[in-house]
């Protein structure tokens, strides 16, 4: 070994590329998975910088012109580190099911240590020479899949992308191998489940036109929930299949399309009393040899089974973020909510083969970082210890109280004893309670950006949705006045079910108007809307699955107008149900029991003084494999202890910081893609400061300095070496110095700079490699810029 040890980087291209070739793995069996680029903020805005991670995968091929197949993933580790570093983090949650491949190899380029996922077994450490060869992963591979690459039913696996794997993401790649290897072996049913945003049409898309072009697929039908749905996967389809792939409609079943593109209710076949006579009428039974159902967590046992039921011997396929079982050691009555979108569709397809949570999508930098605003809500000042839990009917009798329909008075002993706080603006309206969360809700707007944020308010009743949408209406409309603001119209609106046709492409494309949209239960799959920056909890939540599905309206990321993050607006602790399973118990009977009588009035209650406090920040990220919530101090630990195990000491965290390549792979090793460092600077306003010192607080409790006072200090600290420099190259570090203080380190290293008018002015690059190779004189001007 050399006296200078080789970094991770140069271990894999010196050390490890070169065995592996002497094995038989030439360079088309290695591929190098690049998850999304890592997050900076930059003028006090995150955007993207460099990349996150970068997974080194084996594949093998069957013949020249095969799709490689892969089969383990290695870790590549730096020369002075044991061969086993890291190997248990993969071990504990996550390379090889996040690849999906059985084997797991670490190494520090003289020894490599294997882990095998199908028996449990970690090996010794064994010298690089003896690494397996192509040929031996294979059939190591395949008696662990259950199958032979040679076999027939293999042959989607090796089938190539279309358009080659340049679009495709490494998840994606993985799922659609996973459901290629259960067909492999025989099976036809199988469960993927990946967060919303996360890609599941495109994974539809490829999944069938690989399994097209193996010569397996006979006829395809792929339904989903509402047009939206219908029109967008449409697209995709027809970029695959032109004009093989077709939209059903009520007047034209497309029986001559090879791929059917089809809605729910199109089929008839979305609630339990439709008919589903338009698919009886237009597909016989076994018409289609694939099927496959998005959002597969609508109920499996309402009248859309037909469409599994009529196609006993199609491949079928389910897509969903949130996979379903149903509890069936006790009859107990399941919430309403789960009752409309109850689906036990583990147990009719299986355990997923792939799962891709929202918190990995977050880590990967493929999905917006979260961070939870909770409010704690209280009536009259009551200091109960949690939020309040509902009201006594003694809490009303000083209370202007009057039927919602008729405005009549209300006895006070025709009300309930208590109701609680689930039911508040369902059957007791609270005006004040409204007016004070609207209040609350656009305050918190306007210091996050100002009031003209992309933002869906989740109500309890439409009646709620409309009192909304006119509160935020009038508080903007206010704002505006006093701001001297010209006013967007609309504004604030309710999203209903005739509305959602008409206003939708407003709220996803239009930059200056349709702002707030206010609703019950729409919008709560499926629907793509990336610029959306809030999602606000008005309306009590019972169902993990209606919740993840409420906001992943929020994941989706929107390069275009630079959203990154997104805010959960927490009233109503629906945040309570991050990380809960997604188990329901079943309804013993349409109405459990009970015995039908004459609706309860709804009552509207005036007269409360409604108090909002802040109940907590938190933030979603990926702990042990699993989305959790964290306090903000609970992830700045996280942040810095990750710092601190990958870089022990401020001068080596300097040395790191100055080199970009080095930076970048150190901001990888961060949580959530380096959006770790974005979100501190915005939640704890340090968008003053550079990156590199809220780091270097954080880890190793340097006292941070704004740009300003670095770009200051570099001149005044470092006066005489400016001073020895021509005057050209010193003015235009000087410059440089300035951009820093604009725009920190990604604005430093933009591919840019050198052409902005002061650096130019200056003297420009020239100016720099008048003293050699300018790269060497810009990372001693950024050494001094970062000194202590």
């Amino acid at each position: 070994m050399s006296n200078v040890s080789l970094s991770e980087a140069d271990t894999r291209a010196k050390l490890i590329d070169p065995a592996l070739h002497a094995r038989g793995w030439t360079e088309d069996l290695i591929k190098r998975e690049e998850t999304a680029g890592a997050i900076e903020v930059h003028d006090g805005r995150p955007r993207r910088r460099g990349t996150k991670r970068t997974d080194y995968t084996l594949r093998v091929k069957v013949n020249a012109t095969a799709q490689p197949v892969a089969v383990a993933l290695i870790e590549a580790k730096a020369e002075h580190l044991p061969p086993a570093h890291g190997l248990e983090q993969a071990k504990a949650y996550g390379s090889a099911r996040r690849l999906n491949v059985p084997f797991v190899f670490s190494s520090n380029g003289h020894m490599f240590v294997e882990y095998d996922s199908t028996t449990g077994l970690t090996s010794v450490p064994l010298p690089i020479s003896e690494f397996p060869s192509p040929e031996a992963l294979r059939a190591r591979y395949e008696t662990a899949r259950g199958f032979s690459l040679a076999s027939p039913s293999a042959a989607p696996l090796l089938t190539r992308y279309q358009r080659g794997e340049a679009t495709r993401r490494y998840y994606q790649d993985a799922a659609i191998r996973a459901v290629l290897e259960k067909l492999a072996r025989g099976e036809k049913r199988a469960l993927l489940s990946l967060a919303t945003g996360a890609g599941k049409t495109f994974i539809a898309v490829h999944l069938l036109r690989r399994i097209a072009d193996a010569g397996q697929l006979r006829r395809a039908l792929f339904v989903c929930d509402r047009d939206e749905l219908r029109t967008q996967g449409a697209a995709a389809f027809q970029l695959a299949f032109g004009a093989d792939a077709a939209v059903a409609s009520s007047k034209e079943p497309q029986r001559n399309a090879r791929i059917v593109i089809a809605t729910y209710q199109t089929l008839g076949v979305a609630d339990e009393d439709d008919s589903a006579t338009f698919l009886t009428d237009n597909y016989p039974p076994d018409y289609f040899s694939h099927i496959v159902i998005d959002e597969c967590h609508r109920s499996a046992w309402g009248k859309w089974s037909e469409v599994l039921k009529r196609n006993p011997n199609a491949v079928q396929v389910g897509l969903t973020a949130t996979p379903r079982q149903i509890e069936v050691s006790e009859t107990t009555d399941a919430t309403a909510e789960d009752r409309r979108i109850a689906a036990d569709n583990i147990r009719h397809f299986g355990e997923p083969v792939y799962v891709y949570g929202m918190g990995q999508g977050i880590d990967d930098g493929y999905l917006a970082a979260c961070e939870v605003v909770r409010r704690e809500i209280f009536l009259d000042g009551k200091p109960d210890a949690e939020q309040v839990t509902g009201v006594e009917k003694g809490d009303l009798s000083a209370k202007q109280v009057r039927d919602t329909v008729t405005g009549d008075p209300v006895d006070l002993d025709s009300l309930r004893d208590r109701y609680e706080a689930s039911t508040f603006e369902g059957q007791l309206v609270l005006p004040e309670r409204v007016n004070a969360m609207c209040q609350d809700l656009f305050d918190h707007l306007l210091i996050t950006g100002g009031p003209e944020q992309k933002t869906i308010v989740f109500c309890a009743r439409d009646t709620h949705a409309d009192a909304v949408a006119t509160a935020m209406n009038n508080l903007y409309t206010a704002w505006c006045a006093a701001n001297g603001q010209s006013r967007a119209d609309p504004y604030a609106f309710k999203c209903t079910a005739k509305a959602e046709e008409d206003s939708l492409p407003d709220l996803k494309g239009a930059t200056r108007h349709h702002f707030i949209a206010t609703t019950v239960d729409l919008l709560t799959t499926g629907v793509d809307v990336p610029a959306v920056r809030n999602v606000v909890f008005f309306k009590y939540v019972r169902s993990p699955i209606a919740f993840y599905q409420m906001v992943g309206r929020g994941t989706r990321i929107d390069e275009a107008t630079g959203k990154l993050m997104f805010r959960v607006y927490d009233y109503t602790n629906a945040t309570r149900l991050f990380g809960a399973d997604f188990v329901t118990r079943p309804a013993t009977g349409r109405n459990s029991g009970r015995e039908s009588k004459a609706p309860e009035p709804v009552v509207q209650v005036e007269g409360f003084e409604v108090r909002i406090t802040d109940a907590g920040r938190l933030i979603a990220t990926l702990v042990d494999g699993e989305t959790k919530l964290v306090t903000v101090e609970e992830y700045k630990e996280r942040l810095a202890a990750a710092l601190v195990g990958a870089v022990p000491d401020i001068e080596a965290f300097r040395a790191r910081w100055i080199n970009p390549p080095d930076r970048r792979a150190l901001l990888g090793q961060l949580p959530d893609a380096g959006q770790s460092v974005a979100l501190i600077q915005q939640l704890e306003s340090l968008n003053d400061y550079d990156a590199f010192d809220v780091l270097a607080e954080l880890g190793y409790g340097q006292a941070p300095r704004t740009r300003a006072q670095r770009g200051e200090a570099f001149e005044y600290k470092h006066a005489d070496w400016l001073a020895s420099l021509p005057m050209p190259t010193r003015h235009t570090l000087k410059a440089l110095a300035e951009q820093f203080e604009r725009a920190g380190t990604a604005g430093l290293e933009s591919a840019e700079v050198f052409n902005t008018q002061a650096v130019v002015k200056a003297g420009g690059l020239n100016a720099l490699k008048v003293l050699g190779k300018a790269a060497d004189v810009l990372r001693e001007a950024k050494r001094r810029l970062f000194a202590a």
